[in-house]
């Protein structure tokens, strides 16, 4: 209550605070029948009676009338509520405040959505009246809770670490690889400044700078159209060292995690266990494995070599070849028939896989079109390989290893939301697994060319140690130093060592990657003055703090989002310009484009 006119806020009232004359400041959230009020405020609520007496008629008159959600002052005295009627729900149960004097500083007119927290909006009119959105209870806790941690992580890192905090600037120019980036127009006719999709490129000239130790809660822009669960502008804790290697990294982000948790989500252990990509494809088919659940992936390519079962043959004779399959528990009691064809419907329609099932009925035999070709020593056999028990649902894919995995692995999260839709819980909602994926490849075939190659991470990922001569010769073979955190199934973090040594970059760059390294001649002179050798993460806040609070979008831990498409629906951001704005940026808006655009809004 410090600089401000209450005496108190609307939640801490207590029956030690009886008999005391109180000021409370906050919005009416609900009036009965003039009789009393529920006053709240950003910390609580607090009951206050409306005087019935004629001494204080002007009072009632006011208050029963205040439309809801329209702000009051209210001066009373604190009252124990009579035996019977206390709320034990509510903090201030015990006690009610009998209004004395009260003032209306702003009425509320009428409403574009109720504002209780059970009442369903739509999300578009949530974005629309976000500043209404924000009363609610649990808008309110997300944004305090990730004003918290981010406090708790700077102390970790400025107080107890000796990080430098430094802000790096906003407007810079294209980066090669990556994501899009957004442009700026600029004076200079032709030439446009970029929104950076990262501060990588100044993180590590302040480590050539000699700063040591920097980190900064860093704005960040990837125009990546519309993309569910993604924000054109988002949030990270950026982070960089000189003189560090990979553990060092991993030691201090457990540390700061757990020096940053909040104590109402229970405690997190560390060290954190680690996973290489190649082991994470293998068992979960996803460089991110939720590690709530089993239903891992197995390989039974060996058992099923001696089969004669033609499909199982041809994927096996490829060099890259594989059987795999999951096994989904209680799948025949808890998943209908339409659920088994949509798994493999989606399958086929997303990686282009066949998937073949096997049911395990009451009587412990299997139910499969693949029965036929196994002897019941087979079927046995493959029993105890997957560990199958009554009512199982095993699916089971052949083909190239990638493929395999990465539609087993679809189907696995698929398969436990239908489990956990039909009453079956696997994944517990109160608990934090995270994970360490190590081991990247360096470089991944582009997809629209894959004769050609691109940064798996980006193109400032040093080589692994044991895999720097194979840069030169082989490079689809060069395992990186990167590595990400991954927190129930998603990615919150992702970092690397980075190439200090300006000869290798330029490599990369150039002979690898095909891309115009005069772009960054300002980095790659910047490492020939004597670079430290340099590594750092940077930790994704809004999904980090999203998945503390369990909100079902980032959107519910940032003050002001932006729409699936981009758009900011409460200020009607992006908006048109007139040809006179545009004049000195020496740019013209082909209008017949805009104005079909205009239309199609």
């Amino acid at each position: 209550n410090s600089f401000v006119t209450r005496t108190n806020t609307c939640g801490e009232l207590r029956s030690a605070h009886v008999g005391q004359e109180v000021t409370l400041y906050g919005w009416i959230q609900y009036q009965r029948q003039g009789l009393f009020l529920i006053l709240r405020d950003f910390q609580g609520l607090t009951q206050v009676i409306i005087p019935q007496d004629e001494a204080h008629s002007h009072v009632k008159k006011l208050l029963s009338n205040a439309p809801v959600e329209s702000v009051v002052r209210v001066t009373g005295i604190v009252s124990s509520r009579p035996p019977g009627q206390e709320n034990p729900k509510m903090p201030t149960g015990d006690i009610e405040v009998k209004a004395e004097t009260a003032e209306i500083l702003n009425s509320c007119k009428k409403l574009p959505f109720e504002m209780k927290d059970f009442i369903k909006k739509s999300e578009a009119l949530r974005m629309q009246y976000r500043y209404l959105d924000l009363r609610s209870f649990r808008l309110q806790y997300n944004l305090r809770l990730r004003s918290r941690i981010v406090m708790r992580m700077r102390e970790y890192l400025c107080n107890l670490h000796g990080f430098v905090d430094v802000e790096t600037p906003t407007l810079f120019k294209r980066t090669p690889g990556g994501a899009k980036e957004f442009l700026v127009p600029s004076r200079e006719a032709g030439k446009f400044y970029s929104l950076p999709q990262s501060p990588q490129q100044f993180k590590q000239l302040l480590m050539v700078g000699g700063l040591d130790r920097y980190f900064q809660v860093a704005r960040c822009y990837r125009d990546e159209g519309s993309r569910p669960d993604r924000q054109p502008e988002f949030t990270q804790i950026d982070i960089e060292m000189s003189f560090v290697d990979q553990a060092g990294i991993q030691r201090l982000i457990e540390g700061l995690l757990q020096y940053s948790w909040p104590e109402e989500r229970g405690s997190i252990t560390t060290p954190f266990p680690s996973m290489t990509y190649e082991e994470a494809l293998a068992d979960y088919g996803t460089d991110k494995p939720d590690t709530r659940f089993g239903m891992k992936i197995v390989d039974i390519s060996d058992f099923l070599r001696r089969s004669d079962i033609q499909f199982v043959q041809n994927a096996l004779s490829y060099p890259r070849g594989t059987v795999r399959a999951i096994c989904i528990p209680q799948g025949a009691r808890y998943l209908k028939n339409k659920d088994l064809e949509s798994l493999k419907d989606s399958a086929k329609s997303q990686f282009n896989q066949e998937i073949m099932e096997i049911i395990c009925r009451p009587d412990r035999s299997l139910k499969s079109l693949l029965t036929k070709f196994l002897g019941e020593k087979q079927q046995s056999e493959l029993i105890q390989a997957l560990n199958i028990q009554m009512d199982d649902v095993v699916l089971l894919a052949a083909g190239e290893h990638k493929q395999v995995c990465s539609a087993l692995g679809s189907l696995r999260l698929e398969s436990a939301d239908l489990l956990e839709a039909a009453g079956l819980v696997l994944r517990d909602p109160t608990a934090f697994h995270f994970l360490w994926v190590v081991d990247f490849p360096l470089f991944l075939p582009k997809e629209e060319n894959p004769t050609e190659l691109e940064s798996a991470h980006h193109p400032f990922t040093a080589p692994h140690p044991s895999d720097t001569s194979l840069l030169y010769s082989d490079p689809t073979k060069v395992r990186s130093q990167h590595y990400d955190l991954v927190l129930n199934g998603s990615e919150v973090g992702g970092g690397s060592i980075r190439i200090h040594s300006a000869e290798q970059q330029r490599f990369v760059l150039e002979k690898v990657l095909k891309e115009d390294s005069e772009v960054l001649s300002h980095l790659l002179e910047a490492l020939e003055f004597g670079a430290p050798p340099h590594g750092g993460i940077a930790l994704g806040l809004d999904r980090l703090v999203s998945l503390i609070v369990d909100a079902p979008s980032i959107r519910d831990v940032i003050a002001f989002p932006k729409s699936f498409r981009g758009r900011d629906l409460m200020g009607n951001a992006p908006d048109y310009v007139t040809p006179e704005e545009l004049e000195p940026y020496h740019i013209q808006v082909s209008w017949p484009l805009a104005e079909k655009e205009a239309k199609k809004n």
